[in-house]
């Protein structure tokens, strides 16, 4: 199995929000640009991830496809040159740096908020869409298996998940940071995506009372009502208004253009500073909102980790997280190994129960049923006792890194590349 796996990745640390709502891809887009790339290359494992910190496309192939990629990426958003943006990129062509990427983004250790729990659940997407569109192979398979298996562990093993520290926390804290500026704070929330919905239970546990959310879907907004401390919900028909008589509001809606714009903010009467903070990505809160005199606009990366003994628990934890995924790694570099000796065991199978078919039918004629069934049960327990040294032998072979000798060894002893093409 050729080792081959590729990352074309933009994040927060070389692009700010400006470029990443450009390539910000939701579910269809996503899925969307899977099916262009297997189309239009010979890229297999394709996985796609788009956060509002991040759109990264991973992929195994013998080329580079930075470019064919950009070209799809551009096709999908209707940009006619992406090209333009490609210096926000980084391109990983070294395939256990590439995997080790995606084990170091899906642990949360390049979140932006170290430890963000939300990113793993965003992983799982990326891969469920994947297997949706048929782009996972048995390498993305088990690599995506093994990601989870090691955040597993880190959760258990690990403080790295402990405590509240996340966008969905930070954006809390700042909620609560801005509130101190009325005596009767009034929150609007707009949107419950999963960051949306996740800031809703930080904020039951806040002190702020007079909080009101709105969505799309209002049997949802009335589901996440239902477990907070009491809430008002009200039909999205009426967010607008809302808008008008909250003091903060909070907006995570996906959506390809803003929702709140200039032209909202201006109609409102600013008797006293209005806040907007911007969960979303493409950014739901239009940057011109500030020019109104008393509208102040928080996006996605205002909203700064703060020092909390939580963080410091995470940041503490760190060396433990990396040894975890560094075992996985190695899990994962056996497998990959074993892979390519794979078709050589099954071939030295195949070419043994050969050997052992003939052997039986010379005593068809002379033998009983029960004598028959006897020689097959003994000659089977027999050949996997033969074959269980040569595979033992090339699995040690494929960790020291000499398993292609062995391969041409037991390939010449039992012809077995003659014996392969004499079957097809």
């Amino acid at each position: 199995m050729e080792e081959n796996f590729k990352t074309l990745a933009l994040s927060y640390k070389k692009s700010p929000i400006e470029i990443r709502e450009v390539i910000s891809l939701n579910e269809q887009e996503a899925k969307r640009l899977i099916n262009l790339i297997k189309d239009t290359s010979q890229a297999i494992n394709v996985l796609v991830l788009s956060t509002c910190n991040r759109t990264e496309v991973y992929y195994s192939a013998t080329e580079v496809l930075t470019n064919e990629i950009l070209k799809c990426l551009g096709i999908v958003k209707g940009k006619q040159n992406l090209s333009k943006y490609a210096s926000y990129f980084d391109v990983i062509t070294d395939h256990n740096l590439s995997v080790k990427h995606l084990f170091n983004v899906a642990m949360g250790l390049e979140a932006q908020v170290v430890g963000d729990m939300e990113i793993s659940n965003q992983v799982k997407t990326a891969y469920q869409w994947s297997a949706d569109e048929d782009a996972a192979g048995p390498f993305l398979h088990r690599l995506m298996h093994t990601v989870f298996f090691a955040n597993k562990r880190v959760v258990q093993e690990t403080s790295f998940r402990d405590g509240a520290a996340s966008m969905s926390y930070a954006a809390t804290e700042l909620v609560s940071d801005l509130a101190q500026n009325y005596t009767d704070p009034r929150v609007l929330v707009v949107g419950l995506g999963e960051i949306g919905t996740s800031l809703c239970k930080n904020l039951s546990d806040s002190k702020l009372q007079n909080i009101t959310i709105t969505n799309r879907t209002l049997s949802r907004a009335e589901e996440v009502a239902n477990g907070t401390n009491n809430f008002q919900v009200i039909p999205f028909e009426n967010a607008i208004d809302a808008i008008n008589n909250a003091d903060i509001v909070v907006c995570s809606i996906a959506n390809n253009k803003p929702f709140i714009t200039q032209a909202i903010v201006e109609k409102i009467d600013l008797l006293s500073p209005k806040f907007f903070i911007d969960l979303s990505v493409p950014r739901s809160v239009a940057p011109d909102v500030e020019n109104i005199p008393g509208a102040l606009v928080y996006n996605i990366d205002d909203i700064q980790s703060k020092a909390s003994e939580a963080l410091n628990k995470r940041i503490e934890a760190i060396p433990h997280v990396k040894s975890i995924i560094e075992e996985a790694l190695e899990e994962l570099s056996t497998w990959t190994q074993e892979m390519e000796v794979s078709p050589t065991i099954k071939k030295l199978k195949n070419a043994l129960e050969e050997i052992r078919k003939e052997e039986i039918e010379r005593f068809v004629k002379k033998a009983s049923e029960s004598e028959l069934e006897f020689l097959d049960k003994a000659s089977k327990g027999m050949m996997q006792k033969v074959m269980k040294l040569p595979v033992l032998q090339l699995k040690a072979a494929c960790k020291r890194g000499d398993a292609e000798t062995l391969i041409d060894v037991l390939n010449d002893l039992f012809n077995l590349e003659q014996q392969s093409i004499e079957k097809q």
